[in-house]
């Protein structure tokens, strides 16, 4: 991937809610709109703010620029899924947001529906990696593999257009491939 590939106009939507994991969220967005795009937090919150976990407590909370169900996946270029344990587990459990990251899936205008840490449990209850290889926080491998998917160990995974990572570590590589899809 070349350095200057950019992403102005270019809409990428983070779904999150109360439990991301701070990094996961606030580092690629930082990264992303470094190169241009315009990064919209959406939420299942009615509320203007959402408050992440860092490493081990409440860490900072974010802006929530639109409700899940005020927007729509054609409105984005790609949507990404931050990890944490929390924040995941609320959102897989929420018909609105599974039924956004399938329609994400599904829009041909959405280039990449990306997803890190424990972010990949939305692919799974949104049914979009049987027979897909992905990655993941090694502790939801065992349910990643029960939702049909091949899983591997490796800092990024793409299979269409899933891009999955395993942690923090892996912010780099997982914001690289995102911008290769969406550029």
């Amino acid at each position: 991937m070349s350095d200057n590939q950019n992403l102005f106009g270019k809409k990428i939507a983070i779904l999150a809610t109360d439990g991301f994991e701070q990094i996961e969220l606030i580092q690629p967005k930082d990264m992303l709109m470094e190169k241009g795009a315009q990064i919209d937090i959406v939420s299942i919150d009615q509320k203007d703010t959402i408050q992440s976990w860092d490493e081990d407590n409440w860490g900072d909370s974010v802006k929530v620029d639109a409700q899940v169900t005020d927007v729509s996946p054609s409105d984005y270029d790609a949507l990404i899924l931050p990890g944490g344990q929390i924040n995941p587990d609320l959102l897989r459990a929420n018909d609105e947001a599974v039924a956004f990251i399938k329609q994400a899936h599904d829009e041909s205008k959405v280039k990449a529906v990306a997803a890190i840490c424990h972010g990949p449990w939305l692919l799974a209850e949104s049914a979009l990696i049987d027979g897909c290889e992905v990655t993941s926080f090694p502790s939801i491998k065992t349910d990643l593999i029960n939702a049909g998917a091949k899983w591997a160990d490796k800092e990024v995974v793409t299979d269409g257009k899933l891009v999955t990572s395993r942690n923090p570590d892996d912010i780099s590589a997982f914001v690289a491939k995102i911008t290769e899809l969406v550029a």
